[in-house]
């Protein structure tokens, strides 16, 4: 089952956003800069294990310059002292974010 949070980060003024698997690891991830609303990352785990099984070198690199970095490690359990204070948040907003950022990303750097 999926599940979908937000989170702000407060030293680098950073929402994110989270698509997350039943083992709580992040398979899409937006980050929403939030003095001036611009998105800084829009990434998928699949679309980086695709890049990364080109072949080509560097296209792992391309694809985080481009759409950001996801999450490498699995998020704390519920209630967890380390967890950032998740909100939840449905898969309807999370698409609708995730196709906004895509668009800005992509318009960035003319793709």
């Amino acid at each position: 089952m999926l599940t979908y949070v937000r989170w702000y980060w407060p030293d680098d003024d950073r929402w994110n956003y989270d698509e997350l698997d039943a083992d709580r690891w992040a398979l899409r991830h937006v980050e929403l800069r939030g003095s001036d609303r611009v998105f800084l990352a829009a990434a998928s785990i699949s679309e980086v294990l695709i890049a990364r099984d080109s072949g080509t070198l560097g296209a792992v690199a391309e694809y985080e310059r481009r759409y950001g970095v996801v999450p490498g490690a699995p998020f704390p359990p519920p209630g967890s002292a380390l967890e950032p204070a998740l909100e939840s948040l449905s898969s309807e907003e999370f698409e609708h974010l995730w196709r906004d950022a895509r668009r800005q990303l992509e318009e960035q750097t003319g793709t």
